[in-house]
């Protein structure tokens, strides 16, 4: 008699994962870029809708690492070649690890977030379901792992934290511009990510110029960087772009009391800002702090209330 051979389970399927699958949805908001998929997560053998908590894809140490920014100022470039620095660096991979787990739950909930987020859905359903699906992918543990802070779903000139209440019957419309943020923590180190949701192709600039901004901002920092350049070079791309809106031609200008911030262990805001603008805060970037990058552009007066 021929035996009959046994199938081999795939790697996901052995760590608690579904099989892979090709992605194929795209998602309702624009500029989320021609390649992106809201279901990107079942080629990493996570199901549709996410529901497998990220530490059964991934074995430890083995998180996706994204994109690395070289050192932007030339003083710091023996950091890349110091051999004493490269090793101090690699005691850090714990640390790491954690930031890494942490951002791959961010981004499976975000696609998560962009397949649901279309105009008709409520902002309390919405809110809701990022947060379900962030505690499911993260495997909340109390202060050990959970969500970073109570998400976020500012709409039009709402510029930031808004959260809607018990209640609250917003309804998303096709011409809203919304701000969705919320945030993953484990143990606690947190991740705080946010991005701009729009159906109608008319605000198409008010979104480049936000994402163009954003990148350089992230491009201009680093250890020993001031704040203030920082804050000069997001200004200098943001303010660079204008909207027309009804005929009429609007600048995009930066919200000048918005800003980004340090973070700490448990502490998303953790007593440094990162301006928008250019002028200010002098004080330096430091060797090991972590940074929230945020941008804040706006078509009226550049300053909230």
């Amino acid at each position: 008699r021929r035996r009959k051979k046994k199938k081999k389970k795939s790697a996901s399927a052995s760590n608690g994962g579904a099989a892979k699958g090709i992605p194929s949805k795209k998602p309702h908001g624009r500029l989320l870029g021609e390649n992106s998929f809201t279901d990107s997560y079942i080629a990493l053998g996570q199901t549709d809708p996410p529901s497998i908590p990220v530490c059964n894809l991934f074995t430890e140490g083995s998180f996706p690492i994204g994109e690395i920014q070289e050192h932007p100022l030339e003083s710091n470039a023996f950091r890349t070649t110091s051999a004493e620095l490269r090793a101090r660096e690699r005691m850090q991979e714990n640390l790491y690890d954690k930031i890494r787990h942490a951002s791959e739950v961010h981004r499976q909930v975000r696609k998560y977030a962009q397949s649901i987020a279309k105009p008709g859905i409520k902002l309390t359903d919405l809110c809701e379901q990022i947060e379900e699906t962030n505690r499911k992918l993260v495997r909340e543990d109390g202060l050990t792992r959970g969500i970073g802070f109570p998400t976020g779903c500012s709409l039009n000139h709402v510029a930031a934290h808004y959260t809607p209440n018990p209640g609250d019957d917003t309804v998303l419309q096709y011409d809203d511009v919304m701000k969705i943020d919320f945030g993953t923590q484990i143990d606690g180190r947190i991740i705080d990510s946010a991005w701009t949701v729009a159906f109608n192709p008319r605000y198409d600039p008010l979104l480049q110029a936000v994402k163009d901004a954003t990148n350089a901002g992230i491009k201009a920092i680093g250890i020993d960087v001031r704040l203030c350049d920082v804050g000069e070079a997001i200004q200098e791309v943001m303010e660079s772009y204008e909207v027309e809106l009804d005929g009429q031609v609007y600048p995009v200008k930066c919200i000048r009391n918005l800003n980004g911030h340090s973070i700490g262990p448990y502490q998303i805001h953790a007593g440094k800002s990162v301006p928008i603008v250019k002028g200010g805060d002098e004080t330096k970037m430091e060797e090991d702090e972590i940074y929230a990058i945020e941008t804040f552009g706006t078509t009226g007066r550049g300053y909230i209330v």
